[in-house]
């Protein structure tokens, strides 16, 4: 019987395989010739526009999920078959400051050592951050998009949760922390989503006084703004985000302790 279960390092290839999952059916959908992608790949919360692309899909692991599981594995958490398999998940951070902080040991133990060692990781490191420009999302030379551009942001907690999301301002209006949900499609609309994120925004609470989390759903899988919105998130700024590449949303902790009191 399946449960909800912290994180364990034994998760990790299944943690890459939920992902690579989820955009088999994204990519096959939006290109049904195309030949099945393997693990490492990318999320169903991405845009469309990256689900076909090979660096995407083999990085994007690196850029979304296996820094949250290294650096704060308090608070993920993953839906366990019952056979010990990771058939979804809910990860995330309290605080994205002290979670950028602690980025070097991500690069060092994972991007440098675990990704490069299996073949994810294929470029050099990009420079140290030495300002806030961000690398042209698509290739002019080839029209695709840059593996330049996912590595920049694989190497840099601040482009990647601060720089372009609105992040440093999150941070002033009290949410810190953020997060990232996936589920396998056999274990979608069964619940496991509300239990997973209850199970985080616990843990969240433990560690944060007040405030909330965050997180970004591109704008090309807008279709996914009702579940999150089912959740407690609210759009932030619907009226600013339209026209961007990223819709921010926002939960505050207090949301949970309200649906708790009228429910009682």
């Amino acid at each position: 019987m399946a449960f909800i279960r912290q994180y364990q390092e034994s998760d990790f290839d299944n943690m890459s395989h939920i992902v690579g999952s989820l955009v088999t059916l994204a990519a096959l959908n939006h290109n049904p010739i195309r030949s099945p992608p393997t693990a490492h790949q990318c999320r169903e919360t991405l845009p469309r526009s990256l689900c076909t692309s090979e660096p995407a899909r083999r990085l994007a692991p690196y850029i979304w999920t296996h820094q949250y599981t290294l650096l704060s594995p308090s608070t993920c958490f993953v839906v366990d078959d019952g056979t010990g398999r990771a058939v979804g998940y809910c990860i995330g951070c309290p605080d994205t400051a002290s979670f950028c902080a602690a980025y070097p040991q991500y690069v060092r133990e994972v991007l440098e050592g675990r990704g490069r060692a299996n073949g994810d990781v294929r470029l050099a490191p990009p420079p140290p951050d030495d300002d806030d420009s961000r690398l042209p999302w698509i290739d002019a030379d080839t029209g695709r998009i840059s593996e330049q551009a996912l590595m920049q942001l694989a190497y840099s907690a601040r482009r990647l949760l601060l720089l372009g999301s609105g992040g440093e301002t999150l941070l002033r209006e009290g949410y810190r922390g953020t997060m990232h949900i996936d589920l396998l499609p056999a274990y979608q609309r069964r619940g496991w989503g509300r239990r997973l994120l209850e199970a985080l925004v616990a843990a969240m609470k433990e560690q944060q006084d007040g405030g909330g989390l965050w997180l970004g759903v591109g704008v090309e899988n807008i279709k996914v703004l009702p579940f999150y919105e089912k959740l407690g998130f609210r759009v932030r700024d619907r009226e600013a985000t339209a026209a961007a590449s990223t819709i921010i949303m926002v939960r505050d902790y207090e949301e949970k302790d309200k649906e708790s009191a009228v429910g009682m």
